[in-house]
């Protein structure tokens, strides 16, 4: 090989690894489409960075789910509520049996039990009907049919990719989120082992171990509500 062409391969060596790495360089990181949308206290979205946010819209299910705080007001992440439902209590005797659904038909107009939580907003109730009257009445994120979740529906927000020791939910949604169990809608299930002699209480998630557990309704636990009707996420 004459010197000239070995000259000429040694220029076109390093200009071809140069084309190469340009070739395979990384796109820009942009962040990738997310199910999940910030939405502020009158209902509006908010770009992903941004804050102060009030609730989440889960675009995989159309729910919009209640976010915690730690302003002290009825949304602040530390307060605790024993599970209550006095949504019957209202009903007329009189047309108790043509207003209520099958399912609520000859059944006690109050279930559970009343002012058993921990939270400073009201001192004569803090369970989970008087957490509900209040976020409706505020009318959080443009919802105004909030209610306790079931168990599956609390479970989607579920992240197992949480560091250990934090709960198990994405905390760059969802903030001030603790570690122990929230209240999901299903109740009237048997207790088991030191609860036995209670008969029955209502089913929370545990944000521990992402786990359904049964529990007493006298028990203080944490509550995320959630709306399925709202503007704000449809």
């Amino acid at each position: 090989m004459k010197i000239w062409q070995r000259s000429l391969i040694l220029l076109l060596l390093p200009s071809s690894a140069l084309l190469t790495t340009a070739l395979h360089q990384p796109q820009d990181p942009r962040p990738a489409p997310y199910h999940f949308t910030k939405i502020d206290a009158s209902g509006g979205p908010l770009p992903i960075w941004s804050g102060p946010w009030s609730c989440v819209c889960d675009h995989r299910s159309g729910r919009l789910w209640e976010v915690k705080t730690d302003s002290e007001n009825i949304h602040d992440g530390l307060w605790t509520y024993s599970w209550y439902d006095n949504s019957w209590a209202d009903v007329p005797d009189n047309d108790q049996f043509t207003a209520q659904p099958a399912a609520h038909r000859g059944a006690p107009t109050t279930i559970g039990t009343p002012n058993n939580g921990d939270c400073y907003f009201e001192e004569e109730r803090c369970d989970t009907a008087d957490l509900i009257r209040r976020t409706r009445e505020e009318k959080l994120c443009g919802g105004q049919d909030w209610r306790l979740p079931t168990a599956a529906e609390l479970q989607t927000l579920i992240y197992t990719d949480a560091k250990a020791g934090q709960p198990t939910i994405d905390t760059a949604f969802f903030p001030k989120t603790k570690r122990g169990d929230y209240w999901t809608s299903e109740q009237d299930k048997s207790l088991q082992t030191v609860y036995n002699y209670l008969k029955s209480g209502a089913v929370a998630v545990s944000f521990v171990d992402g786990q359904p557990i049964t529990i007493p309704h006298r028990n203080a636990a944490f509550v995320r509500l959630v709306s399925d009707n709202s503007k704000s996420c449809h």
